[in-house]
């Protein structure tokens, strides 16, 4: 066996980089969307972009409970692939297509009709709540191309596809980008413009996605047709990873509530553009603790995206290798990822501690906030190796379809950490963030890699055992 390793090694990481590199440029360009609506709506003024941000937190909690449309497809998907059954894979992706576009239409009534509610629970001022309200509104008409673009994206990973991804991301990038341009600046549309750019990408995106999966349908016979049994089995399928992802954004929103609801004291309040009135330079400085955070945390997820490219690869060739029966091959697999997911992580850690001062002023002419952001940056760069682990383990567990346990995993973490995050919500930017990196990134890594060590988690055959999701 000792003779095999390096051989073993070097093909199991010539796997990993065929499926990463597609999936690390199609996921580097899917929070493009975030940073080019920021990047805009920044050029505004304070109030439009904090009120983006908090808009794009209530957008990134929803869509984010539908991610298992992606993660779980990609794992069913990988395993029919790994047991030979191509017809079985694609008819399990038509069915995701399906739940997507239900679980889509019913996000779009509900959001719609609550967004004045959504964002008034973070209690900002009047100012950013509307430019919220108006962003987020538009915003959920999107959200069933979105859904539509994660499923189908699912499927194609499963069957080792992550350059179709790739492409439908990039064009639908740019073109988001481009109608910001035109409708934020060049109509005069403003916030609104910024959402129905985006809107108008994603439905492009959705279009072209599902013609990808019409035409392998009908190569492998696969029906296209909803099968009732299908799209149900596809949503029980989807429930424990809800509620891994729930406990997720609960900490993200948790967070984000914290800063927004602090008490500023007067004596912090330095934005000399407010001019001398008390309560206008502590709007002010409210504007700018929000912006900073939500510029802080857009560069954290773009980064967090980075990193799961190697977990899309490990959902993808864990629920291959495990639907081939291969126990060994998955071991062996797991603990390559892992090296892999620690040195990206202290890659894209240095690269952000030494971009920190140059971040700020892409986004905003701020002063206070350029002030606020680079020691906020630092504090998140040294805790992206961490990150890297914690993603590549998620990305195993969700590959063999271990999602009770991340379930189960995640309302743990979350218990432990809100209670830290009370004491600290109202103090500095740099201690929430601190506490954010160890108490929510250091937790989550401590029960993944206790989950890695054991063997209950590989499960072999084309569906998932009775004990997993």
């Amino acid at each position: 066996m000792s003779t095999a390793r390096p051989s073993t090694a070097r093909a199991t990481d010539r796997e990993i980089l065929r499926l990463t590199v597609p999936a690390l440029l199609a996921l580097v360009a899917e929070p493009l969307f975030l940073l080019g609506d920021a990047v805009v709506v920044g050029r505004l003024g304070t109030p439009e972009l904090a009120g983006v941000g908090v808009a794009a937190v209530v957008l990134q909690s929803v869509v984010g409970l539908c991610i298992f449309l992606a993660y779980g497809t990609t794992a069913g998907v990988a395993r029919r692939l790994g047991a030979d059954d191509l017809r079985g894979a694609v008819a399990l992706g038509v069915d995701g297509a399906w739940l997507a576009t239900l679980i889509g239409a019913a996000v779009t009534a509900a959001g719609v009709l609550a967004s004045s509610w959504l964002v008034g629970l973070f209690d900002v001022s009047a100012e950013v709540e509307q430019h919220a309200v108006d962003y987020l509104r538009l915003s959920f008409l999107g959200t069933a191309p979105l859904l539509v673009v994660l499923a189908v994206t699912g499927v194609l990973r499963g069957l080792q596809d992550t350059r179709t991804p790739l492409r439908v991301a990039v064009v639908g990038n740019a073109a988001n980008l481009a109608l910001n341009v035109l409708l934020v600046h060049g109509l005069g549309w403003g916030v609104a413009g910024a959402a129905v750019g985006t809107v108008l990408a994603q439905l492009g995106m959705a279009g072209w996605l599902l013609a990808v999966l019409v035409r392998a349908a009908r190569r492998h016979g696969s029906p296209l047709r909803p099968d009732a049994t299908g799209v149900a089995r596809a949503a029980r399928t989807g429930v424990p990873l809800v509620v891994r992802t729930l406990t997720l954004r609960a900490a993200i929103v948790l967070t984000a509530y914290a800063v927004a609801s602090a008490t500023i004291d007067p004596g912090t309040a330095t934005g000399t553009a407010a001019g001398p009135d008390p309560g206008a330079r502590l709007a002010a400085e409210e504007a700018a603790r929000i912006a900073t955070h939500q510029l802080a945390m857009t560069i954290w997820t773009f980064l967090a995206f980075v990193l799961d490219a190697i977990a899309i690869a490990a959902q993808a060739l864990t629920g291959r290798s495990l639907g081939a029966g291969d126990r060994d091959g998955t071991r062996r697999l797991t603990r390559r990822m892992t090296w892999w997911g620690l040195w990206a992580g202290v890659v894209t850690g240095l690269g952000l501690a030494a971009l920190s001062p140059l971040l700020g002023p892409l986004f905003t002419a701020d002063p206070r906030v350029h002030e606020l952001l680079v020691p906020v940056l630092l504090v998140a760069a040294c805790f992206q190796p961490v990150a890297g682990v914690v993603f590549v383990l998620d990305g195993v567990l969700i590959g063999a379809g271990d999602g009770r346990y991340l379930a189960w995993a995640g309302v743990v973490v979350l218990v432990a950490y809100a209670p830290l995050l009370l004491l600290v919500g109202g103090a500095d930017l740099v201690v929430v963030w601190a506490v954010f990196g160890a108490g929510f990134i250091g937790s989550r890594a401590l029960v993944l890699l206790l989950r890695a060590r054991g063997g209950r988690w590989m499960v072999t055959g084309a569906d998932v055992g009775p004990g997993q999701a």
